[in-house]
């Protein structure tokens, strides 16, 4: 046995989705930190261990940006097939090799050390390297999803719905309990050019007619996610025996719609099975705010807003599978967006402990609508640079809330983590330059909104070959040029499949994205002079650093990937 001792900035418990955006966010800003997760692949419920597809905000233009979208078109560019162990590879390469992160995998937070009500350090098993870890760090991130630290630290959480009448809410039922949401054990199929048996596994369970699966779409379109249960047992301490009955009826289900009727699949074959189930819901901190079923209706416009959702209040029964009432959830309307604050990302009780993803500060009914990985993304970006603020500054998390939530809101947005109802605040060097595009109008390329928000565009579009300048009445210094190009936040493509067509070609690069684009700086003669040309850009946000005294840059377009126009949402100037 090895023992090795960290100390660090931050430490994040948890490497899905959410703990890769906070560990992600925090290390861009400055901030040394530790990574502990305890499979050995990152993307939590998206992983190829379980494969949920990755579910967000509804309606037009809502998409999540920031991290999670860099993270999604990173794989569209390289994944064209697509193929589960690329999107693996993807995640890791983001942790793996980001400076400032250390990343430890196959390792498991089993302990922690108080200092009152202060985390000194915590305690993790790696398994492959019998390894003893113990992280001293001055901040603490919860991104575990079962919310480990909380009953290693005394943390406060809740588990199981609320009564009804405790937050006046009308989703939840009269009397409190512990009942959650389900896990879920999905599968994936894939087409072939001829047809396939199927021969099933002895322990099977046997559904004959569709009648014993009412309810439950089973053709091959659907992700499979009504193969449920657990929700009316205790989520974290049985999930063994419910992978067992979970595998039973991921079998059985095969089997009948291979077997038992004609369902369309006489041509494919089972490609994966997951073994480790999705959880949907387990511990949920207490947070200095609680969100509600009614904050998320009134549209959560609060002052600490860091994050948006929109999914609706899908709020699945306890039984899963196993209902018989009718459909396995209900979907109760929530707006698309609506606000998340800051108040429910770190612990009332405990001083620098900061959390987010499934176990936020929420009721049941709220955690109906957040729990998607889309939302968490961002939740997670929004307390990775709320730790960097809190390190720089000597800051609790609460501290951060008394004192520094305008910044916060605003490094976000500038890293392209879409606030509504917020304006991001541009530099005076863009304010005060003078602006001109040689087709169509380009003010809006400095509102400082970086998307198409309900009828208002909020960008330019040109062609190939238009330019557009900011020029100055006498030589400026330069340092960064920050773009925001349009990736299509409409696009249907999340990040991975459900299965497997043939001749499926959908995940590429969208065809709105600039391509190439180059910029010119004026010289001491007047004359336009090449500062830089980008070439085979796929992303959406792209901060250059540049080092130019100049009166003026134009930008000219060179190529998109596909569409006949070019469209760009901002293009700031800093000093």
């Amino acid at each position: 046995m090895r023992n090795r001792s960290h100390h660090t900035d931050l430490c994040i418990i948890g490497g899905g989705m959410t703990g890769m955006c906070a560990a992600i966010a925090a290390a861009r800003h400055g901030v040394k930190v530790v990574l502990m997760q305890d499979r050995p692949v990152l993307g939590g419920n998206a992983s190829s261990e379980i494969r949920m597809n990755i579910g967000g905000a509804h309606g037009k233009n809502n998409r999540e940006s920031g991290l999670l979208e860099e993270i999604e078109l990173e794989n569209l560019y390289r994944n064209n097939t697509p193929n589960f162990s690329i999107w693996d590879s993807v995640l890791y390469e983001k942790v793996r090799f980001e400076e400032n992160i250390t990343l430890l995998l196959n390792c498991s937070c089993l302990g922690a050390e108080m200092e009152g009500t202060t985390i000194k350090s915590v305690k993790g098993w790696q398994l492959t390297t019998e390894t003893w870890h113990n992280i001293e760090a001055n901040y603490f991130a919860d991104c575990s999803g079962d919310g480990i630290l909380a009953p290693l630290t005394g943390a406060e959480y809740r588990i199981g719905r609320e009564a009804a009448n405790e937050f006046n809410e009308s989703i939840e039922p009269d009397i409190a309990d512990e009942k959650t949401m389900g896990l879920s054990c999905l599968f994936q199929i894939r087409e072939t050019d001829k047809p396939q048996p199927f021969i099933p596994p002895t322990w099977a369970h046997t559904f004959t007619s569709d009648d014993d699966l009412p309810h439950r779409p089973h053709d091959k379109r659907t992700n499979f996610w009504w193969i449920e249960l657990g929700g009316d047992r205790d989520s974290i301490h049985d999930t063994e025996e419910i992978r067992d009955e979970l595998l039973k009826v991921v079998f059985g289900v095969w089997d009948h719609m291979k077997n038992q009727g004609d369902h369309g699949v006489e041509n494919w074959v089972i490609d994966w099975i997951g073994f480790l189930p999705g959880k949907r819901e387990s511990r949920r901190y207490i947070g200095d705010h609680i969100l509600t079923q009614n904050d998320i209706e009134a549209e959560g416009k609060f002052d600490d807003l860091v994050a948006y959702g929109g999914w609706s209040m899908d709020d699945h029964f306890p039984e899963g599978f196993y209902y018989k009432g009718g459909h396995p959830t209900i979907y109760h309307r929530a707006p698309s967006p609506y606000g998340i604050p800051y108040r429910s990302l770190y612990s009332r009780n405990i001083d620098n402990l900061f959390f987010a993803g499934r176990n936020l500060s929420a009721t049941h009914a709220a955690l109906s609508s957040t729990r998607v990985m889309g939302t968490c993304s961002m939740l997670g970006q929004a307390i990775g640079t709320a730790a960097a603020i809190a390190v720089k500054e000597n800051l609790t998390p609460r501290g951060i809330y008394q004192t520094r939530i305008p910044q916060l809101q605003q490094m976000l947005m500038d890293d392209d983590s879409y606030l509504p109802w917020h304006q991001r605040t541009l530099s005076p060097l863009t304010l005060k330059a003078i602006l001109q595009a040689s087709n169509g109008e380009a003010e809006a390329l400095r509102n400082g909104y970086d998307r198409s928000i309900g009828d208002e565009d909020n960008g330019w579009t040109g062609r190939v070959g238009d330019w557009i300048t900011y020029s100055f009445d006498h030589p400026q210094h330069i340092g960064e040029l920050r773009f925001v190009f349009d990736s299509n936040l409409n696009r249907i493509i999340r990040n991975m499949p459900n299965s497997y067509p043939l001749n499926n070609n959908k995940w590429h690069v969208p065809s709105t994205m600039l391509k190439d684009f180059k910029v010119e700086f004026q010289d001491s003669n007047g004359d336009w002079t090449e500062l830089l040309t980008v070439t085979n850009n796929y992303q959406r946000l792209r901060k250059l650093n540049v080092d130019i005294h100049t009166k003026a840059l134009r930008l000219t377009p060179i190529r998109t990937w596909g569409s006949d126009h070019v469209h760009i949402f901002s293009w700031d100037i800093n000093e």
